[in-house]
């Protein structure tokens, strides 16, 4: 019983820590949806609902697919050092000198997001207004974690520098306290991306750049940070949880001169650029005849499905002893 009770602790810490966190991987698709032209925003703003609420699908996802948990990482500095030049950029070129499973085995976000980008452009091009949202939502998903620094790192949760917790801290904790409070999102227009592959390693260099800083100064921080004043017990959901205080929380993102703000900015942008770049290489199809079409009966089934198996909390079920 107490290792069911165990492994039920560990794993719901692991749900809620994925990606940006739940709560900005909303807010992300929320805002990409604001940057879209008008022709897209007659179909997208109707339903932002449904992209926010199905923009954490595939972190739902992750604990019941075994073949979800790559795409949405790459752990880089497997392949050498900065700038990674031994992996070729292209799937094809990377699985002839490393193999699929290798590249599984480390992750495959930038690759599976020419995969969304690809099916997203044929739901548009078939005016398929239930693919198109449930792409929309997924896709924006995949481009806001290749945004993530720890994404891009084989010490993605601080685990060989004893910094345990330190994925969620970056991703989740500090935008719950200051992206809307503070934070400005709204930054311009979508633009088309002539080159989605580039654009996409681009993203994930940035990232995998940017990976030595968040550990680094989060260590320095905690080196001289008054321990007592590191945690602090908050409410949460009606539940007294422990969490990094709010004035430490705060004095790691000063640290990092406001890199999380700008991380999350850059990926509204770029989710909102994928969707306009998947609408304008289907041929822009007009979207006003797709305004009364709504989910069919299968697609409906399958989000509840997913939904009730979240809620139910059966991840554990079949490791439970």
């Amino acid at each position: 019983m107490k290792r069911c009770i165990s492994l039920l602790i560990l794993v719901s810490i692991g749900l809620q820590t994925g990606g940006w966190g739940f709560y900005a991987h909303r807010l992300i698709n929320q805002y990409a949806v604001f940057l879209l032209p008008p022709e897209m925003l007659l179909l997208y703003k109707p339903h932002i609902r449904f992209l926010t609420d199905h923009a954490v699908d595939p972190d739902q996802r992750r604990y019941a697919v075994p073949a979800e948990g790559p795409r949405h990482y790459i752990d880089i500095d497997r392949y050498g050092h900065y700038p990674y030049d031994s992996l070729p950029r292209t799937w094809k070129e990377a699985v002839a000198r490393y193999t699929a499973d290798t590249l599984l085995k480390y992750g495959i976000v930038p690759w599976w997001i020419q995969t969304m980008l690809h099916r997203l452009t044929t739901a548009f091009a078939q005016k398929d207004l239930a693919r198109i949202l449930k792409l929309s939502a997924e896709i924006g998903h995949y481009i806001a974690d290749a945004h993530v620094p720890l994404h891009a790192c084989s010490n993605h949760n601080g685990q060989y520098t004893n910094q345990h917790g330190i994925h969620g801290f970056w991703e989740s904790r500090i935008p719950e306290l200051l992206a809307e409070k503070e934070w400005d999102f709204f930054i311009g227009k979508a633009d088309y991306i002539a080159n989605p592959l580039q654009f996409t390693w681009a993203r994930v260099l940035e990232s995998a750049a940017a990976a030595d800083s968040v550990l680094l100064l989060e260590k320095e921080l905690n080196a001289h940070f008054p321990p007592d004043k590191k945690y602090a017990f908050e409410e949460r959901n009606g539940t007294l949880v422990r969490q990094y205080s709010t004035d430490y929380s705060l004095a790691y993102n000063r640290l990092l001169n406001n890199m999380i703000e700008r991380r999350m900015q850059q990926s509204v942008y770029a989710v909102a650029c994928f969707w306009y770049t998947a609408w304008v290489n289907a041929g822009q199809p007009d979207l006003k005849t797709l305004s009364n079409t709504t989910f069919n009966e299968a697609m409906l089934q399958a989000f509840e499905a997913l939904h009730q198996w979240w809620m139910s909390g059966k991840t554990t079920a079949k490791t439970c002893e």
